[in-house]
């Protein structure tokens, strides 16, 4: 069987409590030690103990846009593992277990899966010091061995993530212990002829990053200093990373004690004249309702993140989907503008948070950032962010010199861009900042005239925006056989299957839109109207932005792929999908 360089796909499974995150992170670092790129994909329920938990890293030596579906080597932590991946495992593949503990009976896998039995209790048990959860370590390590990579990269990972804890450099070497026993254990019991080689390349200059953590990142460049927030997964890594990091970015993050507290701190902030965020997911962004509309209704710039996982109500808490896009167009009572941004990779959640904080500034409204689960907890292996030409701009934001000089200030002042000079608390000119629609001055005022030049106001700045609001990109050929359209993180998948594609003489290319609202209408009509074949490829039951398009464009999207079980696409299902609508099949 030929052998693959540096072309790997690897799984770590188990229940909760046993490690699976920590082992994986181990992993993935080891492999960007050594010059590899990575991407992950995290699954886990919520729960504390039990269920199944489990981290895949698809390993390459160039980019990788995404996770796929297949696996060469599975590391079982118990029989539910086997049980789960045995039929997603590639020809020749294998199984990393404990014989001792998980029992495979014979003809229960195909013939062609490779067994690997490390004792990986006895290992933990024969080790002073040593507890259970350190077979994640063990398997690791034997991993390693299997595919025949420098056991020093996984050392120098295992350091490297347990050097973030605090108990110490027993426990870190403790853990490069326990994996150098299974690494030997692999090389001294099992040939070294497994379907998958690991070779180390030139070590670059790389970060392991999350969405979340590219958010976050984005947020402190762009001099967001103030973070309000309540924990919910998948968003909660956001807050974090800002705690872990308060002192080095001088940034202040407040867990508050409901959502609703959280977007009303944040909102004090901003009025303050400091640059703030929440962050949160789609229950928690329910109870932000009311406040969104004082947003708009106050005209106060306020960077919200939404990361996304189904609902309704609970829904599935750790789980992946894109339910929320016309909730986030749609929300707060009335009527008052808002941008929506949905970054579509870890290099778009950095860049495009930085230009969220510009944006709400310079046009004094509400940006969302609209995430996921799947984006916002994936590690994916990256060159550091370029950041020689991000530029702060604060909007009309009055200097104190420029107040003190300011005659008859009005707050609200009514112009042709629809933004009006912003004074903060403390500077020379007193103002008003009511909820209720008021004049130029801020005092409540409930005249007809008055109403619509205001509400008229508001909506102008739309217009004036659009300035400032990138067209949807077209990936692939200008012509094409097929063109697929998606936001926010089906971006990889997306791309990857245009690829797999294009070798059954399929010409795809692609329509992302990360910028959903404002919509540049007449470009995205007629740039569809002159595709061959339009199909929409979401995360969710209503295919919500073919609506969205219908609504601002009038064209109408018929063919559909869609997915809503709670996990993210994976580039096979949509080429399998896509070249399916293409011939007829569906």
């Amino acid at each position: 069987m030929a052998i693959d360089i540096n072309k790997l796909s690897w799984f770590v499974a188990g229940e909760a409590g046993y490690g699976i995150m920590t082992a994986g992170q181990k992993f993935a670092r080891a492999m960007v030690l050594g010059g590899l790129n990575i991407h992950t994909h995290v699954e886990y329920p919520s729960l504390i103990r039990g269920g199944h938990n489990s981290f895949g890293v698809r390993v390459e030596e160039e980019e990788v846009k995404c996770p796929i579906q297949l696996y060469n080597l599975v590391v079982a932590l118990n029989k539910d593992t086997v049980d789960r991946q045995k039929d997603i495992i590639t020809a020749g593949g294998g199984i990393i277990y404990d014989a001792d503990e998980i029992t495979i009976a014979d003809g229960e896998l195909r013939s062609d899966i490779r067994l690997y039995h490390v004792p990986m209790n006895q290992i933990i048990k024969e080790t002073e010091g040593a507890i259970k959860v350190m077979r994640n370590s063990v398997s690791v390590g034997a991993s390693i061995a299997v595919l025949d990579y420098d056991f020093d990269y996984l050392a120098e990972a295992i350091r490297g993530v347990h050097s973030k804890e605090q108990r110490g450099n027993d426990i870190m070497e403790l853990n490069v212990a326990v994996a150098k026993k299974g690494y030997d254990y692999i090389k001294k019991n099992y040939p070294n002829d497994f379907i998958v080689k690991l070779k180390k390349l030139p070590r670059k200059k790389r970060m392991l990053v999350t969405g979340n953590q590219a958010v976050a990142l984005g947020a402190i460049k762009a001099g967001c200093k103030f973070l309000a927030a309540y924990p919910m997964t998948p968003a909660s890594s956001i807050m974090n990373y800002f705690v872990a990091n308060e002192e080095k970015a001088k940034v202040v993050m407040k867990q508050a004690d409901d959502e609703i507290t959280a977007i009303n701190m944040a909102l004090g902030a901003s009025f303050a004249g400091v640059r703030a965020m929440t962050s949160t997911s789609g229950g928690g962004l329910a109870l932000m309702t009311e406040t969104i509309s004082l947003l708009g209704m106050s005209e106060l710039p306020l960077v919200i993140v939404d990361v996304q996982r189904p609902g309704p109500a609970t829904g599935l808490p750790t789980r992946q989907g894109q339910g929320d896009l016309k909730f986030v167009l749609n929300i707060g009572h009335g009527e008052f503008p808002r941008i929506l941004i949905a970054p579509g990779d870890i290099n778009e959640c950095f860049y495009e948070t930085f230009n969220a904080f510009n944006l709400a500034d310079k046009y004094q409204l509400p940006v969302f950032i609209v995430s996921d689960k799947h984006l916002g907890v994936s590690f994916k292996s990256m060159a550091e962010f370029d950041t020689k030409n991000m530029k702060i701009d604060r909007g009309w934001l009055l200097t104190d010199e420029e107040a003190k000089n300011w005659h008859d200030y009005k707050r609200f002042m009514v112009t042709d861009s629809g933004i009006s000079p912003r004074a903060v608390p403390g500077q020379t000119p007193i103002f008003r900042s009511s909820s209720d629609e008021h004049n130029e001055y801020g005092e409540i005022c409930e005249k007809p005239d008055n109403r619509d030049a205001q509400e008229d106001k508001r909506f102008r700045k739309l217009d004036t925006a659009m300035q400032d609001i990138p067209l949807p990109k077209v990936y692939g050929p200008e012509k094409a056989d097929v063109t697929l359209v998606g936001w926010g993180s089906t971006k990889g998948a997306i791309l990857e299957a245009i690829e797999y594609l294009k070798d059954d003489g399929i010409k795809a290319n692609f329509l992302h839109f990360v910028y959903v609202y404002p919509m540049h209408t007449h470009w995205v009509k007629e740039f569809l109207s002159n595709a061959n074949m339009v199909v929409d490829v979401e995360e969710n039951k209503t295919a919500q932005l073919a609506g969205v398009i219908r609504e601002f464009t009038g064209f109408r999207i018929d063919r559909k792929v869609l997915k809503h079980s709670g996990r993210t696409f994976y580039p096979s299902e949509i080429y399998d999908r896509i070249k399916g609508v293409y011939h007829g099949y569906y």
